[in-house]
């Protein structure tokens, strides 16, 4: 049996290989042929995101809306951030919010959102409003009072990049699936979080503060988060999706905000001004939804 087993998991993670990694990398004869799969290698691949499966309303006992951030700058949430700096690395290396906004502007993703409660959709043409300012300096305004034109070089403009997304909003449901008798997490939408751009360079770090840029219902962007691999540090042979690092709750998030009665309010409006004490409410909120599972088997 353990011969089996070890025989089964060789084979897995030989196909997970095959799949994976870099394609045709060792037996490229020249640069531009790394990365292009034969006609073999696309005809043997059927990978695709794994379908959630369908989940009968009367079958949830018990369900918790939650609302998280995901903080960049901790290391476990790394793969979400880097890289940052694309011109000195290679195409197939992305950071989420560089996937995400890619396929935005290329028509992947037809719908984004203004709130997490998808109830207001926003065009490209808002986003790009929200993700880029163009502003003239002091000489610039001297030249047009004088000559009555600006020169290019006097105009800046600034986009919001992956270097400015310091967080990422995260809404899904736990719920207890009664049918198959376990506690269980679907997400539901998540959100790049970056400072306002006409605020972004200033020194207050009031203005500094992240704000989601836009929303996105999870399900419908699934399909390139899975396309899009993520780095993974133990073995670069089998990089992780982006979808997998979600589904499989692969971060480190806070609590910041449940639906309940008082219109979803956030943590910090009856937890004010204290940090430490809303990490301690966002852990007893964490302990609720657990321990009702924990419950369930307690005769």
């Amino acid at each position: 049996m353990n011969y089996k087993s070890f025989l089964l998991t060789v084979l897995g993670m030989s196909f997970m290989t095959a799949t994976f990694a870099q394609a045709n990398l060792l037996s490229a004869k020249t640069p531009s042929e790394i990365g292009v799969r034969t006609e073999a290698q696309k005809a043997v691949d059927n990978d695709k995101p794994l379908e959630y499966g369908y989940v009968d309303d009367r079958d949830i006992l018990y369900s918790k809306m939650t609302w998280e951030r995901v903080v960049l700058d901790e290391r476990v949430n790394f793969p979400f951030y880097y890289p940052v700096d694309t011109n000195n690395i290679g195409k197939e290396r992305r950071s989420l919010f560089d996937v995400i906004w890619k396929n935005i502007k290329n028509g992947n993703l037809e719908t984004v959102y203004d709130d997490s409660y998808f109830t207001a959709e926003r065009t490209i043409k808002d986003l790009r409003a929200s993700m880029s300012k163009v502003d003239t300096l002091d000489i610039g305004y001297e030249q047009y009072n004088a000559d009555g034109y600006v020169d290019p070089e006097y105009v800046v403009k600034r986009d919001i990049t992956s270097y400015d997304v310091s967080a990422y909003l995260i809404k899904g449901l736990w719920y207890f699936d009664k049918r198959q008798g376990e506690l269980k997490y679907r997400l539901i939408g998540i959100a790049p979080a970056a400072p306002d751009v006409n605020f972004i360079d200033s020194d207050d770090m009031a203005n500094k503060e992240p704000i989601p840029l836009f929303w996105i219902f999870y399900p419908d962007a699934r399909k390139f988060l899975h396309e899009a691999k993520a780095f993974n540090n133990e073995n670069s042979a089998v990089p992780f999706s982006f979808d997998h690092l979600l589904n499989s709750r692969r971060f480190n998030g806070y609590i910041y905000k449940e639906e309940n009665v008082y219109g979803d309010r956030k943590v910090s409006e009856y937890v004010a001004e204290n940090a430490l004490m809303q990490l301690l409410e966002s852990d007893r909120i964490k302990e609720q939804i657990r321990n009702f599972e924990l419950d369930m088997w307690a005769y």
